[in-house]
Formats: structure tokens, C-alpha cells, sequence
């Protein structure tokens, strides 16, 4: 299929039909194993020389066409299923990144990104540095020999101010690093990889998924970067891998095709830690994905409605979404974002946080959960849940304060959705 419109490849990228049964649905391949032809055809898919199926744990014929669908999707080359948005950035990282080494990231994080990147992976030697991506050049100054990566959202949760994508991949391009965006909250909206980024990470469970029914994760290879050509700067590709019969991943792979990257993420990290999403799971996200050109247009109308909605009410201070945005980060907006702004919308309430516990009890519509994306609206208070575990100094970095309140908009009719917020906020400021 040659087409680029999301809305065809949603529902066609990947799989046509069954070979052996015709049919249209992609089947549920519930299976730990796969029968091997004879010795010979198992020592080559050990060995790389062929590619196929060994164990549901490295790959699965329905998480195959779920990752095929994503990386068309996303302009990509190939991509791997995980078995969480977490699975998949941890892997997005130390796929590049050892012991001694380092990444630059933003810090308008998710507060469960935040806690892995300045905890976990300090626990196992590789040191995150957090830049204000307001200032581009910050990625910059904080590079040194040991950088192997720069790691973004394209629309932080919950700071909503875009990412300068193309500006930071450039500065990237200089010193030979790869730009790694999580792009969870704006799928279909943005492209990353047009823009320069060269791996796209996913949390499935969200947008892409829809239905709240599933937790699962996704990296995309953009295919477009000379891991050979920063051959010193990109070490964990470029020099033998003891974990793998001594391959040196941009060698073992070009008969394939520009995917270093991600069969190097497949064959060490996933084979070694495990995180393999269920097949059952990888049909769910199928179905989610077949509407979701619909739904994030819905979602993308129904917060703009809100945001607008929210400026007009007393009780609230401030309204946060890429609409509300001023001088670079608007210029920032409409660059990246002229498709829709997506379906997330913050606010902060004068009562502080005692007004967003009475806002929260007193919904009616929307739920109280820790998850964003779906078709339902949801609603949450991100310092005492998802930003809990970080500090005073952390949440105010990546935009949470104790007022506030994040809202994920569903795809309900808005005059519900409004009802309910409008009858919250009278509790609210009760």
C-alpha cells in the first residue's frame, strides 16, 4: 500500500487477510511457540539469517501487524510492541544508553517518565539530565562525550506546552544524537519523524488504544539515522554485543534494511527483560486504532471547547492547553499542532488543592482515574497521584501545581461534558 492518509492506513497498513483461513480480522495468534521446519531453519532465526517466528516473548504474528500499522502510521520503518508506555521508554533509552552514559531530556514530563529517568535508570548508571526545552540550546550545552540520546513529549502531560521538535533534532544531527519523542498525546496530530526526530515512542494504552481495556507500548524506528555514520558517538550499535554472538548491529542487520535499531532492541532488551505485550492485547489496540483518526478529532474539539469554556469561569485562575499559549510556545503550536491541539486541558483553581478535592468528588460525568486517551472523559489531581513521588521542586518543573487539575476530554457530546464541569466547579468554589 502506497497511500499516507492515516485514515486508510488505520484500517489497512499490515494485513490484508488471513492466508489460511481468508479472513478480514487479524486473528489472535495465542501461542508461546512456533514449530521450526528442521534444525537448519532454527539455527537461522537464532542466528538473524532469516526472519520468522521463535517465541511469543521476542514476537507474535498479531503484535506483527499492530507494529506494522503503528509504523506506518508514523512514517516509520519497523517498530516494536511492548507491554507498556513505561516497557517502551525504558527501552527507548537503554537501547543506546550504559552504564557511564548519559541522555538530555526535557523536563515537561509525564511524572512516571520523570521518576524512571532521575531514579531507575540512575540506579543502573545512566545519568538523565533535564533541560527547560523553551531554549532549544540547552539540549546543547548539556551534551558531552557520553550523550547518546535527547528525549521529549511532543505535548507533555500535564505541562502542555509543545516540544520544538526540528529544533532540537537538528542540534541533535551536530553532535551525532538521536532525538527520541514520546508522542503519546498526539497521535495522527503529529508526525514526529518529519520533523527530525528519529524513534517515536507510544504508551498504546491511551489515544491509540481508546477503550481504556488494555495497557501496552510502542517503539518506532524512524529508519532515518546514520547510526553507522556516528559510529563513536553510538557505541551499543557499532561494537560487538557479547549478548548476541559478538553482532555489531548496524552490520548484522543491512540485509534487512535500516533497522538497527529496533532488531537490536528486540533480539537484547525484549528477549532479556521480557516485557512482551500479550497477543490478546495487540488485537484490542487493533480495534482502537481503526477509529482513532475519528476520535482525536473529537478529542482535539471537544478540550478546545472546554479550555475556552474553563477561561470564563471565576473559579479558575488559569487554563493550560496549546490554545492559551503565548509568544514562542504559540509560534511552537501552530508549527507543530494545525491539525488539532489534542485532548488534554489543565487548570488551576483559586481554592488551590482543597478546591480540586471538592471539584474531583463532586463529578459526575467524568471519572477519577490515572489514565488519559480514552473515549470517556476523565479527570485527575496530578500532585497527590501520577506526580506524587516527586519533589516540590519536580512537579513545579514539569507543571504540576497543587491547584491543579488535569482533564482528559472524551468524545461525549461537550454539552454534557461542560454540564458536569460547570456543576463541579460551583461545588468547587462552594
Amino acid at each position: 500500500m502506497t497511500t499516507t492518509h492515516p485514515e486508510t492506513l488505520a484500517l489497512h497498513a499490515g494485513w490484508r487477510a488471513d492466508p489460511a483461513t481468508t479472513a478480514v480480522a487479524v486473528p489472535i495468534y495465542q501461542t508461546t511457540s512456533y514449530q521450526f521446519n528442521s534444525t537448519e531453519h532454527a539455527a537461522n532465526l537464532f542466528a538473524l539469517a532469516e526472519l520468522g517466528n521463535i517465541y511469543t516473548r521476542i514476537g507474535n504474528p498479531t503484535t506483527d501487524v499492530l507494529e506494522k500499522r503503528v509504523a506506518a502510521l508514523e512514517g516509520g520503518v519497523a517498530a516494536l510492541a511492548v507491554s507498556s508506555g513505561q516497557a517502551a521508554s525504558a527501552f527507548a533509552v537503554k537501547n543506546l544508553a550504559r552504564a557511564g552514559d548519559n541522555i538530555v531530556s526535557s523536563t515537561d514530563l509525564y511524572g512516571g517518565t520523570w521518576n524512571l529517568f532521575a531514579n531507575q535508570l540512575k540506579d543502573e548508571g545512566i545519568e538523565v539530565r533535564f533541560v527547560d526545552p523553551s531554549d532549544p540550546e540547552a539540549f546543547a550545552r548539556a551534551t558531552d562525550d557520553r550523550t547518546r540520546a535527547y528525549y521529549a513529549e511532543t505535548l507533555p502531560n500535564p505541562k502542555l506546552r509543545v516540544f520544538p521538535i526540528a529544533e532540537v533534532a537538528a542540534i541533535g544531527k551536530r553532535f551525532g544524537i538521536p532525538l527520541i519523542v514520546d508522542n503519546t498525546a498526539a497521535p495522527i496530530l503529529v508526525r514526529p519523524l518529519e520533523h527530525g526526530a528519529a524513534v517515536v515512542v507510544y504508551s498504546l494504552t491511551k489515544y491509540l488504544g481508546g477503550h481504556g481495556t488494555s495497557i501496552g507500548g510502542i517503539i518506532v524506528d524512524g529508519g532515518n539515522f546514520d547510526w553507522e555514520g556516528n559510529a563513536a558517538r553510538q557505541p551499543a550499535l557499532n561494537t560487538p554485543d557479547p549478548s548476541y554472538h559478538g553482532a555489531v548491529w548496524t552490520q548484522a542487520v543491512k540485509p534487512i534494511g535500516p533497522v538497527a535499531y529496533i532488531i537490536k532492541a528486540r533480539t537484547t532488551l525484549l528477549r532479556d527483560l521480557g516485557s512482551a505485550l500479550s497477543p490478546f492485547n495487540a488485537f484490542l489496540f487493533l480495534q482502537g486504532i481503526e477509529t482513532v483518526t475519528l476520535r482525536i478529532k473529537a478529542h482535539s474539539d471537544n478540550a478546545l471547547a472546554v479550555a475556552n469554556f474553563l477561561q470564563e469561569r471565576s473559579e479558575v485562575t488559569r487554563v493550560i492547553h496549546p490554545s492559551t499559549t503565548t509568544g514562542q510556545d504559540a509560534e511552537w503550536t501552530r508549527k507543530y499542532l494545525p491539525r488539532g491541539q489534542g485532548g488534554l486541558v489543565g487548570f488551576e483553581l483559586a481554592g488551590g488543592a482543597e478546591a480540586g478535592r471538592r471539584f474531583i468528588d463532586n463529578l459526575k460525568l467524568l471519572y477519577h482515574v490515572a489514565n488519559i486517551g480514552d473515549a470517556r472523559s476523565l479527570a485527575i489531581h496530578p500532585a497527590s497521584t501520577t506526580h506524587s513521588q516527586l519533589t516540590g521542586e519536580e512537579q513545579a518543573a514539569t507543571g504540576v501545581s497543587p491547584g491543579y487539575v488535569r482533564l482528559s476530554i472524551g468524545i461525549e457530546h461537550i454539552d454534557d461534558i461542560l454540564d458536569d464541569l460547570a456543576q463541579a466547579l460551583d461545588a468547587a468554589g462552594a
